[in-house]
């Protein structure tokens, strides 16, 4: 069964979305694949609320997690329409490397585009097993 959230699109809901997420794993996955999972949430999140989402306009970003084909599967979809990428900063950048954890993490990762407006990424972690 999946499990939803909405949360503004605002800093302060990163570790409000790290904490659900991570409780809305089974009991008995959080130790494999919990630490994996907020990692994810964190960074997927944040470049949806940067890049994506204007806070000043009251809009939210949506957190899908479900279980399907030996993944755990989280989707974080804003409101923009610009697609993320992988970037390669240079070392002494600040930022820049959300999607390199990603992509470093994930089993498999996707960007789609939402059917009226916006974009969704979709990152799956493995099942152990």
């Amino acid at each position: 069964m999946p499990s939803l959230w909405r949360f503004p699109a605002h800093p302060a809901s990163v570790a409000r979305a790290r904490q659900a997420v991570a409780e809305a794993l089974p009991q008995r996955l959080r130790p494999c694949l919990g630490g994996d999972l907020r990692l994810l949430t964190s960074e997927l999140l944040t470049n949806a609320i940067r890049h994506g989402a204007r806070p000043e306009e009251d809009e939210v970003v949506e957190l899908v997690l479900w279980p399907a084909d030996g993944r755990y599967w989280l989707a974080v979809s804003e409101p923009g329409n610009g697609a993320p990428h992988v970037t390669h900063p240079a070392p002494d950048a600040e930022t820049g490397r959300g999607l390199l954890l990603v992509d470093h993490l994930a089993t498999a990762w996707t960007v789609r585009p939402r059917p009226t407006r916006g974009t969704s990424v979709i990152a799956g972690l493995r099942l152990p097993g």
